[in-house]
């Protein structure tokens, strides 16, 4: 995923997500519990972050912190997206797709 600001966001193998700017690693943000699959960034600064746990993950691109879990898929979740009204998406291996 990338924000507005060109930062890039990738998620990792280790549950990670990886931030990028002008191609250099610049953080690491933790917090799940198995692969990141899936990242979308959202309206008012946020980033979407779906794992392999089942989880997806809130945080704030400001400070890059996690405010918020959304829990309700019963496997991993494999995509994400974000509508033009606001509204995340996720699509998990559970085959439901949840509008959040």
């Amino acid at each position: 995923a990338i924000a507005a600001d060109g930062t890039l966001f990738s998620g990792a193998t280790d549950a990670t997500i990886r931030v990028w700017s002008d191609g250099e690693h610049v953080d690491t943000l933790t917090g799940h519990d198995r692969t990141v699959r899936a990242l979308a960034i959202g309206k008012h600064d946020k980033l979407y972050s779906g794992s392999i746990d089942g989880t997806i993950r809130v945080w704030s691109l400001a400070d890059r912190t996690p405010f918020s879990t959304l829990r309700g898929h019963t496997n991993g979740v494999v995509s994400l997206a974000v509508g033009v009204d606001g509204t995340v998406y996720s699509g998990s291996r559970d085959t439901t797709i949840r509008a959040w």
